[in-house]
């Protein structure tokens, strides 16, 4: 008899890793994967990974994925040739943006949009602000205008008109005349996407989204067949960049919302392990070979942005997890410019060819090779399984040539010169989102992860002053983890644009419910098992004569089809969360209601975390493997080697350490200690004096 699927497994695609994590919820027992990313077929990694652990797909009960398809999409501008079908006289929206620039200073700069200009064609038609049909827009217009896309090589469509948000009857028609004549499923519009006001922003998310529906629909296309193929019959979710899930279908419709899928996740997992830990405030620290993700979690509660820029000129405005992103990753190149001064990414080797010392045919240095060299990662016992040994004389003679020889230091100065200069730019990441928003360091911990953050940690702690690290028990898999435990999630906005004190407040009502059924609808649709569903509602409220918005959170409760907003309700959650933000109010102003937000999430299960608990029975002694010389501060010490899943609970380990493991390295600095809680987690503190 075939056994029940049991297996829920979390996939994180990364440019350089996949990362996998297994739970067999049959037996209460884990596992974990990490392989080479396989950089233009990213599904062969995936299957790749998942044969290391089962060679019986049907075993598996639920697969939760996240992707950097549509990030490195737009980051390398190769998303599919699409079409743009829009109002008369706004072609150019795409193009004019907010007047802004690439370079701050200076009237210089160029900027190409996605959608080239002659493919992005014009129509007549016209809605007034106020939602009045001032000119009906004229379907066979629309059809010749389709056409001609898809004679140019279109392979996607994006329809965008002017004030469709206030009412969208045009762009229906407009819709239903491009799919009877468009080749395929790949038709985006911008009510659709975003009924929300201001026109670049709407224009811009619709277009992107076109921009990526071809090319994630075809790789999650395949994905799913070579799963079906391996017998896979299961749940198949995908990481949406506000940290829920959603469903495969979902994120074809709207790939733009996977835009930073990956590094959500990693937050999602941090902050739920560093609630559990009792760190309830904590700066999550995700290097990878490419990047380093930084994001604040307050009061367990990660930070949601409503837009963010993936690049310049290009504006997703959907709700996601807010994660500041520089390239300082482990493959991260090491070189000097023109002024002599060292500099590290944001160009990066990735997977392929990867460092140096993966001896793949890169000869220029990356921070992987500065901390091979400096003897902070173990080269016989390189991560991810693909390497049998890492060259450590290849990577040294890359960063004497690079790096040693142009600024005249020696070897061991110039690695050491690459680690401080990427930690110093990982310390102004965390100062961003720390200090420059009104946090103080003091009262958070760093949460490193990925294959590379906890080489990292020590320095943080003492560069930007944080009270702590806390390493998870599986670094290097940690956003895998966070695929596990997310829920899943709908996010929709609508504009209101009216003044608090003259707001419908049965009209709102209404909406505020429609919203939510219609959220609670997609829950269902999904045909996942949910422990509980929930409604949440916000407001983005400003003064009258303001530009920007404050997201205000409001207290409300969906009851037979009615929310029980109130117009003292909205402006109490108003005055609270100005406040919050700006330290006073502006007495006597009016207060404008610009759109509403509903999210409907539903609780995926979350397995317990005592499952990563070290076993009963080791020692620190048994766990000591050895001892290796690192280069810390100009001198070479003698720095204790450690098992660090053989470590018991309780386990304080002084530094200089190295503790290994088949995911990462943990590197305890010499006036730092580790401790092993409750959970397997490393709590990096300074030495008590």
């Amino acid at each position: 008899m075939t056994a029940k699927p049991s297996y829920v497994i979390g996939v994180d695609v990364g440019g350089t890793f996949t990362d996998l994590f297994f739970v067999d919820e049959a037996t209460g027992t884990l596992d974990v994967a990490k392989v080479p990313s396989t950089r233009g077929n990213e599904a062969a990694g995936f299957l790749d990974g998942i044969g290391r652990k089962l060679d019986d797909l049907g075993r598996i009960a639920t697969v939760v994925h996240g992707t950097t398809v549509g990030t490195n999409a737009l980051l390398e501008r190769k998303g599919a040739r699409t079409g743009v079908i829009t109002t008369a006289g706004f072609r150019d929206v795409l193009e004019m943006r907010r007047r802004d620039r690439p370079k701050t200073w200076g009237l210089w700069g160029s900027f190409t949009p996605v959608v080239p200009r002659d493919l992005r064609l014009e129509v007549a038609e016209r809605t007034l602000a106020d939602g009045t049909v001032h000119t009906a827009v004229d379907p066979e217009a629309v059809r010749r205008a389709a056409l001609a896309l898809r004679d140019a090589g279109a392979r996607a469509v994006s329809v965008f008109f002017v004030n469709s948000y206030a009412n969208p009857a045009n762009e229906r028609v407009a819709a239903e005349a491009v799919r009877a004549v468009w080749p395929n499923a790949h038709v985006t519009v911008s009510h659709e996407i975003l009924p929300e006001i201001r026109e670049f922003e709407r224009a811009s998310t619709t277009a992107l989204n076109a921009y990526l529906q071809p090319v994630v629909g075809d790789y999650l296309e395949k994905l799913g067949a070579d799963l079906a193929a391996g017998g896979f019959g299961g749940e198949f979710l995908i990481v949406q960049s506000n940290g829920g899930v959603m469903s495969v279908a979902e994120a074809r419709r709207r790939p733009v919302r996977t835009a930073l899928s990956g590094p959500a996740a990693g937050v999602i997992a941090a902050a739920y392990i560093a609630d559990s830990a009792g760190f309830p405030n904590i700066i999550t620290c995700d290097m990878g070979g490419t990047s380093f993700d930084v994001s604040l979690v307050a009061g367990g509660a990660g930070m949601l942005s409503p837009q963010t820029t993936i690049d310049f000129g290009m504006v997703i405005r959907t709700p996601m997890i807010e994660i500041t992103t520089i390239g300082a990753g482990g493959g991260s190149i090491a070189w000097v410019d023109p002024g002599g001064l060292l500099q590290i990414g944001p160009e990066s080797a990735g997977s392929v060819p990867g460092p140096v010392c993966y001896g793949q045919g890169n000869d220029r240095p990356t921070v992987t090779d500065a901390n091979v060299v400096l003897g902070r990662i173990n080269a016989d016992r390189p991560i991810g399984g693909k390497l049998a040994r890492l060259d450590v004389e290849a990577a040294k003679a890359a960063i004497r040539a690079h790096v040693g020889e142009p600024l005249g230091l020696d070897d061991m100065a110039a690695a050491e010169a690459i680690v401080r200069v990427a930690n110093s730019r990982m310390a102004g990441a965390v100062r961003l989102i720390s200090i420059e928003r009104g946090y103080n360091p003091r009262d958070f911990a760093a949460m490193p992860f990925g294959g590379g953050g906890a080489l990292h940690a020590g320095a943080l702690i003492k560069e930007v002053g944080l009270a702590s690290a806390l390493v998870p028990r599986f670094p290097g898999v940690t956003s895998a983890l966070g695929c596990v435990i997310a829920d899943m999630r709908h996010d929709q906005v609508r504009t209101v644009n009216a003044l608090l004190d003259g707001l419908d407040l049965a009209a709102l009502d209404g909406t505020l419910a429609e919203m939510a059924g219609e959220g609670l609808a997609l829950l269902d649709r999904a045909g996942v098992s949910f422990e509980g569903t929930m409604v949440k509602f916000e407001a983005d409220m400003l003064y009258l004569g303001q530009t920007h918005t404050v997201a205000v959170p409001l207290d409300l409760t969906l009851v037979d089809g009615r929310t029980g907003v109130s117009r003292d309700g909205m402006r109490a959650a108003f005055d609270a969360a100005y406040r919050e933000a700006y330290g006073r109010l502006l007495e006597g102003v009016p207060v404008r209601v610009l759109n509403v937000r509903v999210s409907a999430i539903g609780a995926r299960p979350k397995f317990d975390l005592a499952l990563l608990a070290p076993k009963a029975g080791l020692t620190v002694e048994a766990a000591r493997t050895g001892t290796r010389p690192v280069y810390v501060e100009g001198a070479w010490h003698d720095a204790a080697v450690y098992a660090r899943l053989e470590l018991p609970v309780g386990a304080t380990v002084p530094g200089p350490a190295v503790l290994e493991q088949p995911d990462a390295t943990v590197f305890v600095e010499p006036d730092l200690q580790a401790a092993v809680d409750r959970f397997g987690n490393l709590v990096v503190t300074r030495k008590e004096s």
